[in-house]
C-alpha cells in the first residue's frame, strides 16, 4: 500500500510539472510580439532578400534573444515617421540609427547609447567631379586667408624698410630717392622696396647704412620669396586634391543632401547651408551623384559604408567625423521595456556579443 502511494504522489508531481511547463510555453507562444519601428540606413538596417539585416538588427535580435521576446519588424520611410510610430503606439521599440538629443529626450525614452560616432560629409569623387575650373579655383586661392595673411605681411616687410632707406637716401646725391620731400620721395622708396623684396630690384643705396639695410633686405626679399612659393604650392596641391568641401566650414551656401527631420538637417541649417531634405539617404545619394548636390551630410558610419561599397569610387567622405552623437534604441516615455533592454545591453557587451557584432559590421572595435 506504501509503495502504492508514493508512486501515485510522484505521478501526480510529474502531471503537475508538466501542465506548469506547458502553460508556461503556451503562455510564451501566447504573448504579443513585439512591434519593432526601424528604417533602411545601410549598414545598420538594410535588406537582403525578404528579410533584414544590418548591425542594428542583428543587435535587436540578439537583445530579444536575451529577453525572451518575439520580434515584429515594422519598416518605416524615415527617422520622422519612425518617431512617430513609437509615439502613438503603433511601435513598442524603434531602432535604427537614432540620435539621442535633448529635443527627443523630451518626448521619448532612449536606452544606453548602443553606438557613438558622429555626421561627416561625403562628397563627389574626383573622376565624378568633372575638369576643374582654373579660373575659379584661382580666385577662391587669391581670397583664402591665408594669401591675405601673406599680403598683409608683404606690406609691413615693404612699408618699414622703405621708410628707413628713404631717411637715409633723401638727400644723398643721385641716390634712389630724387626728391627730398616725403611725398614723392617715399613712393620711389617704396617701389625699390617692392622691387627687393621680388629679388628684381636695380639701384643700389649711395649711403653705406643704407646699402647694409638694402644687403639685409635682398637675403629677406630670397627667403620670403622662396616661403611663399613653397606656401602657395602646397595650398594649389591641396586645392587639387580636396576640393571645394573640406569640412564643415566649407558648407555655408553649398547645397547639402540629407534626410528629412534628422539632426543632420538641423546642423546644416544652423550652418546656413542650403539644405535638400530627402524621404531617403539613397535619395541623397543620387543628388549628389547627379551633382544637383554639392555633399551629403549624415551619420558616418552610413557614409563610410557607402563610399566603401556602392559608392566605391565615386564618392569620397570629407575631412573628419565631427558632432559627435550617440545613438540609441527610442521606447516611448515610461515604457517598462527600456530597464529591461538596458540590463540585456549590459550583458551583450559583458559577454563579448555586443564586440562581435561591430566587428563584423564596421571592423576592429
Amino acid at each position: 500500500m506504501g509503495k502504492l502511494t508514493r508512486f501515485v504522489c510522484r505521478l501526480v508531481t510529474a502531471l503537475a510539472c508538466i501542465s506548469i511547463a506547458l502553460a508556461s510555453a503556451s503562455a510564451e507562444d501566447a504573448a504579443p510580439a513585439l512591434r519593432v519601428a526601424t528604417r533602411l540606413v545601410p549598414p545598420l538596417v538594410q535588406r537582403d532578400g525578404d528579410h533584414l539585416t544590418g548591425f542594428s538588427i542583428d543587435l535587436w535580435n540578439a537583445l530579444a534573444g536575451r529577453l525572451g521576446a518575439k520580434t515584429d519588424f515594422i519598416e518605416m520611410p524615415d527617422v520622422a515617421s519612425l518617431l512617430d510610430a513609437v509615439h502613438a503606439g503603433k511601435a513598442d521599440v524603434g531602432i535604427a540609427a537614432i540620435s539621442i538629443t535633448a529635443d527627443r529626450d523630451k518626448v521619448f525614452d532612449f536606452s544606453q547609447p548602443m553606438l557613438s560616432s558622429g555626421l561627416q560629409i561625403l562628397v563627389r569623387g574626383k573622376a565624378d567631379q568633372g575638369a576643374p575650373n582654373p579660373l575659379q579655383g584661382f580666385m577662391r586661392l587669391t581670397l583664402s586667408p591665408m594669401i591675405l595673411v601673406w599680403l598683409g605681411v608683404a606690406a609691413i616687410l615693404i612699408v618699414i624698410p622703405a621708410h628707413i632707406v628713404w631717411a637715409l637716401e633723401r638727400r644723398a646725391p643721385n641716390g634712389i630717392v630724387p626728391d627730398a620731400r616725403y611725398f614723392p620721395g617715399i613712393f620711389h622708396a617704396l617701389w625699390w622696396a617692392a622691387g627687393t623684396l621680388a629679388t628684381q630690384a636695380d639701384q643700389m643705396p649711395r649711403q653705406w647704412l643704407a646699402r647694409v639695410v638694402a644687403i639685409l633686405w635682398m637675403f629677406t626679399g630670397v627667403i620670403f620669396v622662396a616661403y611663399y612659393t613653397a606656401q602657395l604650392t602646397a595650398a594649389l596641391t591641396v586645392e587639387q586634391i580636396q576640393g571645394d568641401i573640406n569640412g564643415p566650414d566649407d558648407l555655408p551656401g553649398k547645397r547639402v543632401a540629407t534626410t528629412r527631420a534628422s539632426t543632420a538637417a538641423s546642423f546644416l541649417r544652423e550652418q546656413h547651408a542650403r539644405v535638400q531634405e530627402f524621404e531617403t539617404v539613397d535619395a541623397a545619394y543620387q543628388a549628389l551623384l547627379g551633382s544637383t548636390a554639392d555633399a551629403v551630410v549624415f551619420d558616418a558610419p552610413v557614409l563610410l559604408y557607402f563610399a566603401g561599397h556602392d559608392g566605391k569610387g565615386r564618392v569620397q567622405t570629407a575631412g573628419s567625423v565631427f558632432r559627435k552623437e550617440d545613438y540609441g534604441i527610442v521606447f516611448a516615455e515610461g515604457s517598462p521595456l527600456r530597464k529591461r533592454v538596458d540590463r540585456a545591453l549590459l550583458e551583450l557587451r559583458e559577454n563579448g556579443t555586443y564586440a562581435r557584432l561591430y566587428q563584423k559590421w564596421f571592423g576592429p572595435s
